[in-house]
Formats: C-alpha cells, structure tokens, sequence
C-alpha cells in the first residue's frame, strides 16, 4: 500500500504510516540563497547530491544515543537505502519553536549582547527558544511568556531544557571525540497525546555551528568528517 504525503518540506516529506506513525523522506534540497548553501536561509537554494542521506546517517547516530541514554525522542527506525526515517506521531508547540543551546557566544546571540560579553567567550549551555516565524525573523519567547500564551506549561518548559542540555552534552562530547568544538545547535520539540515531551525533526550537521582548530566548519565538511 502506498505511503499518504501529509507534508512536502524544504528538506523532507512526511508521509503517514498504515500503523499511525510517520515516515520522514530525507531529500537532497537545501535551504540556502543563489545556489550557496545557508542552514539559517528559509528556502531552498540548491541541491547537493547525498546530502540527505548523510543527514539521515548522522540523525541515525544520534537518535539512537539519545534512546540509549533514555531520553524521549520521535525516533523509531531509519532505511538508509531509501533515506527514510519512521517516527512517532508528535504534536508541535504552537506554530513551532526552535531551541537552541549555545556552548559559545557567536552568531545572533553576539549580535544582541555584544556589549555584555566577547565573541567566542564560553557560555554554560546556554538555552533559548525562538518561535519559527520567518516574516518576523525568529523572535526569541521567554519561558514566562510560552506558559503565559499557553503554548506550553511551565513542566514542558523545564523537561525541554532539561532534556537539550543533556542532549547537546552527548552530541559535544562526541564531536570532542574527533578534535571538533560544538559552538551551538538548534533542536525542535513535540508532545504526544499525554503531554510529554519528545524530541522530533532532525540532528544534522546543518542543525549546528561546529568549529575545528578555531575555524567554522561548513556543514558538508563536517559531515565528511564526522563519518571519516
């Protein structure tokens, strides 16, 4: 029986499964702005050939960890041949929320405290939340105001940050591992029918800014590296 598409996105499909979960179609597309590729841009600007295929293996990898480690996530199963992963059904938060765990003081955080601390200065896993909101440029969202707009209670708050620091501790100690620094990285979350928290989408390389001898390590290098 063929697969229902449920969802055609910028780098994946998503497809509903006969047993209730889903299947997520890795593709090649990836965002970025006149054919140079930019994990930060909102549309597609390229297609690099496998590209979806190391973001499934390096998804796989650490999926698998993070079970391990008896961390909720969506993560079933993945086909490598058919770069597939099976998940389980998750309901965002809102319209969608980004967290981030920042290691150092780079990128937008430095644009907005720049005055407060040196670019590069180290930060105690740092999380903050944006909500996706492309139009207006990903606004960050306090704890206080999620609970206030009832996107999530304050014990879902707590369990996310609970569960990113640990999680960007298994991912930085792995890069570590491989003579590379882990800057910061990007996670989304869901809930199931209950209410608990569970960690969904993707753990790739374009999904964290990851430096080697103090240089910025472009996403397909890393992921070269990762599996060299």
């Amino acid at each position: 029986m063929e697969n229902k598409l449920v969802y055609t996105g910028k780098t994946k499909n998503v497809y509903a499964l006969d047993n209730g979960n889903y299947l997520l179609k890795f593709k090649d597309d990836c965002t970025g702005k006149d054919g140079v590729f930019d994990p930060g841009e909102n549309s597609v600007g390229l297609t690099i050939e496998g590209v979806g295929d190391v973001n499934l293996r390096m998804s796989l990898y650490f999926f698998e960890k993070i079970n391990a480690a008896g961390i909720r996530t969506h993560f079933v199963s993945a086909d490598l041949g058919d770069t597939t992963m099976e998940v389980l059904p998750a309901k965002v938060f809102g319209h969608g929320l980004e967290v981030i765990c920042r290691h150092k003081a780079v990128g937008s955080f430095i644009r907005r405290y720049g005055e407060y601390i040196e670019e590069g200065a180290d930060l105690p896993s740092y999380v903050e939340t944006t909500f996706k909101n492309d139009e207006k440029g990903d606004p960050l969202v306090t704890k206080d105001a999620l609970v206030a707009l009832g996107v999530m209670t304050e014990a879902q708050y707590d369990d996310i940050k609970d569960m990113t620091q640990k999680i960007t501790k298994i991912v930085a100690d792995d890069l570590k591992e491989k003579g590379l620094v882990l800057y910061d990285i990007k996670f989304e979350y869901g809930y199931d029918p209950e209410g608990q928290v569970m960690l969904i989408d993707e753990i790739a390389s374009g999904n964290m800014r990851v430096y080697q001898d103090g240089q910025y390590i472009d996403p397909m290098t890393l992921s070269k590296l990762f599996f060299a």
